[in-house]
C-alpha cells in the first residue's frame, strides 16, 4: 500500500483547469540565419522590474538599432581601453597562449613577483573582464556603464584553485549517502543520478560557469555570507541591482541529484499513465489524464486501494474538469515535513511506492533543511535590499531539483513583482516545454515568471558523460537546434508578456541575430522598452557593439560584472581566455569594429579620448 505521508489531498478548481491564449497559440519554428557571434554563454545576467499594471498595447515607433555604429558602440572607452582589448582578443586567438594559459600566468608570477603581475593583469586580461578587487574599487565602472545606459549584474568570481584529485575526491565524498557507502548497488538508482569518479571535476569542459565543491556546512554557511555581501553591495551600488546564486554553493549536492532523480521519475510515471490514456503523442500541457481512466489504472497498478486513491484527488469543482495535467500531478510530491519523505518513487513493477534509499541519517535530514534555510536566507535579504535574485542553471543531473526549489522561491517571493528569476538552458531537447510549464504554473497561481534564457555551459561535459555512462544525450544535435530552441523559448514567453504584462525575460545572448530577432518580435507585439519586461545581458569586457547602443536606446540592458582579488579569480579568467577563443575564431566582426572605431578617432584628431559623463 502506498504511504499516504508522501501525497497531499489535490485540489483542483475551475482556474486551475482553464486553457490559456499563450498555451494554445501554434507557431512555426523559424528557420535561422548563419549565425555570426559568440559561442554558448552561461553565466550572464538578469534583471527585472516589474510593473503591475496591464499595459495597453499602443502603436509604437519601430526599434531600430544600428550595431555598426562604433561611435556609439565605444563612446564609454577610452583609447587605451579600446587598445587593450584588441590586444586580449588577439591573443586569445592563439592556442598554445590559451591551452597552457594557467601554466603561463603561473610562471609569469614566479618571474615578474606578485606586484608587477597584478599590474600587468590588471593592464591586460584581468583589466578587461573582471570589475575589480573588491565592492568600493567596482563603483567607478559600474556609474560609469550606468551613464552610458548600462546596468550591472554583480558576481563575485572567486573559485578554489584545487587539483582534479582533489575535486574529484570532494564530490565522491559529497555525492554518496551513507546508505550507498554501506551497501553499493543494492538500491534503484539510476546511473545519470549517481557520482562518476571520472566526471568527479565538474570544472572539465565547461565554459564560463563557476563551479562549487561541497567541503562542509561551515563552508556552504562562508558561501552564503559571500552571496549576501554580494546582494548588499548590487543594492548599494545601484538602484536597480541585482545578484547571481548557484545551490551548489549552497548544500551537499547529493540531495540535487537525489531530489533530481524523485522528480524526473515521477514526471515518466506521469507519461506512462498518459500512454495508457492514448495521449503519449500530445504537447505536455495538453496532456489531460482522465481521472476515472487514472483512478483504475492506479487501483490495478496496486498502488492504492480505491478509497485511497479517491481520497487524493479530492476537489469542490472537481466535476468540471474531471482531469488532471502534469503540473497537478507534480503537486502530489509537496511535502512540509521530513525532507526525506519527499525522496520516494513508483515501482511500476510492484505498484508501491519505496525510499529512492533504504536509509536516511539524521546528519544527512539536517544538511537538506539547512540547504533550503540558506537559500529562503538569500531571498529574503534580496527583498530587503531591493535586489533581484537570479539563480544560475547547472548540470543536467543537479537541474531538475534547482529548478523546482527555484520554483518554490517564486511562488513565495514573486507575489508582488519579480525578485527570483530561474534560468532556462536553451541547449536541452526539454528546454520548451520546462519553460511552457513553469509560465502556465504562474498563470493558475497568480505569481510573476521571471526567466534568464541561456544557450547553455556544459555542453562538452554533458555530452561526454551521458555517452561514457551510457545514458540519451540530453543536448540537441547541433547548434542551430539550440538556435532554433532558443527562439522557440524567447518567442512564447514573448507571447505571455504580450498576453498578461507578468511575465519577464532576460535575454542572455552574444548573439546579435538573437538580438534582432527579439527586437523584431518586440516592435511586431507593441512591447516597448520603457515596460521594463524584456532585458538583454552581455557579460563584461565582450561584446559591448551589441550591450551599449542597447543601452543608449533606452532598452533595459546588463553587464554581468565578476570580480574579486587578481589571484583568487584566476581560474575564472582562465575560463574567460577558453571562450573567447571560440568567439574570436568563430567571428572577427568585434576586433574589425575596434580597429574601425579607433582609425575613425585618429582620423579625427582624438588621439587622446576620454569619455564624457
Amino acid at each position: 500500500p502506498i504511504q499516504r505521508r508522501v501525497i497531499r489531498k489535490l485540489r483542483i478548481s475551475p482556474a486551475r483547469c482553464r486553457s490559456t491564449v499563450a498555451s494554445t497559440k501554434t507557431r512555426e519554428e523559424k528557420e535561422q540565419q548563419q549565425m555570426d557571434g559568440c559561442t554558448v554563454v552561461e553565466a550572464a545576467p538578469v534583471e527585472l522590474i516589474s510593473q503591475t499594471k496591464k499595459t495597453a498595447k499602443a502603436p509604437l515607433s519601430k526599434s531600430h538599432i544600428d550595431f555598426e555604429n562604433t561611435q556609439e558602440a565605444y563612446k564609454s572607452k577610452g583609447n587605451i581601453e579600446l587598445l587593450r582589448s584588441l590586444l586580449v582578443f588577439k591573443l586569445c586567438t592563439f592556442d598554445i597562449l590559451v591551452d597552457k594559459n594557467k601554466e603561463l600566468m603561473d610562471l609569469s608570477r614566479k618571474l615578474l613577483g606578485q606586484w608587477m603581475f597584478e599590474k600587468l593583469m590588471k593592464m591586460t586580461f584581468y583589466g578587461q573582464f573582471v570589475a575589480g578587487e573588491d565592492h568600493n574599487s567596482i563603483k567607478p565602472l559600474i556609474r560609469k556603464n550606468e551613464a552610458f545606459g548600462v546596468g550591472s549584474v554583480l558576481d563575485y568570481s572567486v573559485e578554489e584553485d584545487l587539483t582534479q584529485e582533489e575535486a574529484e575526491k570532494k564530490e565522491m565524498d559529497s555525492c554518496v549517502s551513507e546508505a550507498e557507502k554501506e551497501s553499493p548497488g543494492a538500491d534503484h538508482r539510476e546511473k545519470k543520478y549517481k557520482a562518476h569518479r571520472q566526471f568527479g571535476d565538474r570544472r572539465g569542459g565547461v565554459i564560463s560557469a563557476r563551479t562549487y565543491f561541497y567541503a562542509d556546512e561551515a563552508k556552504c554557511d562562508i558561501q552564503m555570507e559571500t552571496f549576501i555581501n554580494c546582494i548588499k553591495a548590487s543594492g548599494g551600488a545601484s538602484n536597480d541591482g541585482f545578484s547571481a546564486i548557484k545551490m551548489t554553493a549552497l548544500g551537499r549536492p547529493q540531495f540535487l541529484l537525489q531530489f533530481s532523480e524523485v522528480l524526473v521519475k515521477w514526471r515518466r510515471f506521469f507519461n506512462f499513465l498518459a500512454a495508457q490514456q492514448g495521449k503519449s503523442q500530445m504537447t505536455v500541457l495538453e496532456q489531460k489524464l482522465e481521472l476515472e481512466q487514472l483512478k483504475e489504472s492506479l487501483t490495478e497498478l496496486g498502488v492504492g486501494a480505491k478509497d485511497d486513491i479517491e481520497n487524493w484527488f479530492t476537489g469542490e469543482k472537481l466535476g468540471l474538469s474531471g482531469t488532471i495535467d502534469l503540473l497537478d500531478w507534480n503537486s502530489l510530491i509537496n511535502d512540509t515535513t521530513k525532507i526525506s519523505n519527499l525522496l520516494m518513487v513508483p515501482n511500476l513493477q510492484t505498484g508501491h511506492l519505496e525510499p529512492l534509499l533504504n536509509i536516511f541519517t539524521e546528519e544527512e535530514e539536517r544538511q537538506m533543511k539547512r540547504m533550503l534555510q540558506r537559500v529562503d536566507i538569500l531571498a529574503k535579504h534580496a527583498v530587503e535590499n531591493g535586489v533581484r535574485l537570479m539563480v544560475d542553471a547547472e548540470q543536467t543531473y543537479f537541474q531538475p531539483a534547482i529548478s523546482r526549489l527555484t520554483l518554490e522561491m517564486q511562488r513565495k517571493f514573486n507575489r508582488e513583482k519579480p525578485v527570483i528569476f530561474n534560468t532556462y538552458q536553451c541547449y536541452l531537447k526539454e528546454a520548451y516545454d520546462n519553460v511552457t510549464l513553469d509560465v502556465e504554473l504562474s498563470r493558475r497561481e497568480g505569481w510573476y515568471f521571471g526567466a534568464k534564457l541561456v544557450r547553455g555551459a556544459y555542453m562538452y561535459q554533458e555530452r561526454a558523460r551521458a555517452k561514457e555512462i551510457g545514458y540519451e544525450d540530453p543536448i540537441n544535435p547541433d547548434y542551430e537546434a539550440t538556435n532554433r530552441m532558443y527562439h522557440k523559448c524567447l518567442e512564447y514567453v514573448l507571447e505571455e508578456i504580450e498576453h498578461s504584462r507578468k511575465a519577464n525575460v532576460m535575454v542572455a545572448t552574444h548573439n546579435e541575430d538573437t538580438v534582432k530577432f527579439t527586437l523584431d518580435k518586440m516592435n511586431e507585439m507593441g512591447l516597448s522598452p520603457t515596460e521594463n519586461k524584456v532585458y538583454f545581458g552581455q557579460l563584461l569586457g565582450m561584446c559591448d557593439q551589441i550591450s551599449f547602443p542597447l543601452g543608449q536606446a533606452g532598452f533595459p540592458v546588463y553587464k554581468y560584472v565578476p570580480y574579486g582579488p587578481v589571484n583568487e579569480v584566476i581560474p575564472y579568467l582562465s575560463r574567460r581566455a577558453q571562450e573567447n577563443r571560440g568567439f574570436m575564431k568563430g567571428s572577427q566582426r568585434e576586433r574589425s569594429l575596434l580597429w574601425k572605431e579607433l582609425k575613425r578617432r585618429l582620423l579625427a584628431g582624438q588621439i587622446i579620448y576620454k569619455p564624457v559623463y
